[in-house]
């Protein structure tokens, strides 16, 4: 277990490397959504529900960050393919799917972030086994990769698209109500349903939320944890 020193050492380094990743996020965000807190928002929610669940800080921690870096991967995807206004092809929504495993392979190697490039790895799954990139179902899939799953879904109906206009929070619900126990793990959207739409549009308000601070454990304790 490490000392008091050397936590009170690390610490600046970790606030550099949570800096980084909120300014590469942003980027990619501001590419594929035309918005920089695209991220930030869906890393505030996954915390909030995460908090709803009594998630250990550590495993907090690795959500965080793979929910910052979720769409990384879409890095290697061409501007092309990404930004299209219309229906894609076959060949192009095979491009799309690659970027979950894209996203691990670009951060598998930091030590640190092994957990949440798991979340990053799998967070295309749905929980009856029907999604990508392997199948997984149930349990089998991360419980950071279910609960983002979710909480990427809010975000993404209560938004506006150039195709659509932003729904709202009774079409969430019904759509979660509709894919419980198919897409959406059955005791997370339990738990999702228990927060109010006046606390969720709280954590939506981002230009009145302070920039992401880092909890009380740093990533990468959470996979100890779960052995």
């Amino acid at each position: 277990m490490p000392n008091a020193e050397s936590v009170r050492s690390t610490a600046p380094l970790i606030d550099e490397v949570l800096g980084l990743v909120q300014r590469l996020v942003s980027a990619l965000d501001a590419r594929e959504h035309e918005t920089e807190i695209h991220s930030l928002r869906v890393a505030e929610y996954a915390l909030r529900l995460a908090e709803e669940i009594d998630l250990p800080p550590a495993q907090r921690s690795d959500l965080k960050f793979g929910a910052l870096l979720h769409d990384i991967g879409k890095i290697a995807i061409s501007d092309a393919v990404l930004l299209k206004p219309g229906p894609l092809t076959d060949e192009e929504w095979e491009q799309v799917r690659r970027h979950p495993m894209i996203g691990f392979q670009i951060l598998r190697d930091f030590t640190f972030l092994e957990s949440a490039a798991r979340i990053v790895l799998y967070h295309q799954e749905r929980f009856d086994g029907s999604g990508y990139p392997f199948g997984l179902a149930g349990d089998a899939i991360p419980i950071g990769a279910r609960l983002f799953a979710i909480v990427d879904t809010f975000d993404a109906m209560t938004t506006d698209r150039p195709y659509r206009a932003a729904g709202g929070y009774d079409d969430v619900v019904r759509e979660m109500s509709d894919q419980r126990g198919a897409q959406f793990d059955p005791d997370l959207v339990d738990a999702f349903l228990r927060i109010s739409a006046e606390e969720w549009a709280r954590v939506r308000d981002m230009d009145k939320v302070s920039p992401l601070t880092w909890p009380a454990t740093a990533p990468g304790d959470a996979a100890e944890a779960q052995r």
